[in-house]
């Protein structure tokens, strides 16, 4: 399985436009992070999970024969505003591009993509989906892929995470209960979403991410989701623990 970390910054990336925070100024490549997503291939089968805004981009980068599927850990448009840009995979591939998420999502991508989600007079340029609903505690199949969602808590909104073998996506974060944190009992890799330092109504914070970490106790870990307040890549990463690293923009695991 090989995971690619096709962005790893929070919802306004890194630079913030018009920022002149000395991160932002960065010319380190590792300081500079489009919206979080991954790129997961296991065997031929292809997933992103999340495509934000940044979505045509990271595949322009990354170029995948084809994509098999999306994962949506929740609605925000950090993590959905790249939906029209499935149109070159839809128009390459047979049958309907497959989403999966949660029913809630898919309501909400209904009310901001409703020229893809219609049935009568369908502007044919539009891409044509077909909708999987995830459930907590239900593993489900994506090709070479078995996956099991992770219920955890963005502020008061319900997030998914997702495990796909040995290796754990988690992004969004703020609470996760002891019961799902079972789910992630030997866990070889996980990925966990690091802000900043100081404390956020909705987001792990590096103590919390870290203090997550010693909990699970997994061979190594990944910080992603990260703003710019952490600081800057090569200060940071000395700062943590041998077996943690800062997630950057292109970073690939061979799983």
């Amino acid at each position: 399985m090989k995971i690619t970390f096709l962005g790893t910054g929070t919802s306004q990336g890194i630079p913030v436009i018009g920022s002149h925070h000395p991160v932002c100024l960065s010319t380190d490549k590792k300081d500079k992070r489009l919206r979080s997503s991954i790129l997961v291939e296991i065997a031929e089968t292809v997933l992103v999970i999340d495509c934000g805004p940044d979505f045509r981009a990271q595949m322009l980068r990354e170029n995948p024969s084809h994509l098999d599927a999306i994962l949506f850990t929740h609605e925000h448009s950090d993590h959905t505003a790249g939906l029209d840009d499935i149109r070159p995979f839809y128009f390459k591939q047979e049958g309907d591009f497959q989403l999966y998420g949660h029913q809630r999502v898919f309501e909400s991508l209904k009310q901001r993509y409703g020229y893809i989600f219609e049935t009568e007079n369908k502007y044919p340029g539009a891409p044509t989906v077909a909708l999987n609903s995830i459930e907590n505690n239900k593993q489900f199949t994506i090709g070479a892929a078995t996956i099991t969602p992770i219920n955890v808590c963005h502020g008061g909104l319900q997030v998914f995470g997702f495990r796909i073998k040995d290796f754990v996506y988690l992004t969004d974060v703020k609470t996760i209960t002891d019961a799902e944190i079972v789910k992630l009992k030997n866990t070889k890799v996980l990925v966990v979403n690091a802000l900043r330092i100081r404390e956020h109504h909705s987001h792990f914070t590096l103590s919390e991410a870290l203090a997550l970490i010693e909990k699970v106790q997994p061979e190594s870990a990944y910080l992603t989701h990260i703003s710019h307040e952490l600081g800057f890549y090569e200060e940071v990463q000395k700062t943590l623990p041998k077996n943690v690293f800062l997630a950057y923009d292109t970073l690939t695991l061979n799983l």
